[in-house]
């Protein structure tokens, strides 16, 4: 009768999430949108979309994304599967990998980087039930 029907990530497109400012978030994200961080996570996370850690945003564990914009604090590994953007006022500790790498004058780039073509960083989680819940 109703049938949960999966969203594809089109239909995400426009929409935003956002953690604002003052809110801080211990655990793991996954998300099918575009997301905007301007609190704090200490934990990882995954969108098909792009994210965007505001000025006042701070990130510490793991990222993986499909474009990214950096204007807070992360540290931790992130994988970008096309475009990140670290603006001036970003502090990036950790490990990158991405297709391309833009980096404005005054960020603070403290980070090993590995540059990739999109086809060798892969998402881990399709939005599809994991096996580990397939058990529960």
């Amino acid at each position: 009768m109703f049938e949960k029907k999966t969203k594809s990530y089109t239909e995400f497109l426009g929409k935003t999430n956002r953690i604002v400012e003052g809110t801080i978030i211990k655990g793991d994200i996954i998300s099918q949108a575009d997301f905007r961080l301007d609190g704090e996570l200490t934990g990882n996370f995954q969108t098909k979309g792009k994210i965007v850690i505001g000025p006042a945003g701070s990130v510490t564990g793991d990222i993986v994304c499909k474009n990214a914009d950096i204007e807070g604090k992360f540290k931790g590994k992130i994988q970008v599967l096309e475009i990140l953007n670290v603006k001036n006022k970003a502090s990036i500790y950790g490990e990158v990998i991405c297709e391309k790498l833009s980096v404005e004058p005054g960020a603070d780039f403290s980070a090993s980087c590995m540059m990739k073509t999109n086809s060798k960083i892969t998402m881990p989680y399709d939005g599809q039930s994991r096996p580990e819940e397939a058990n529960q």
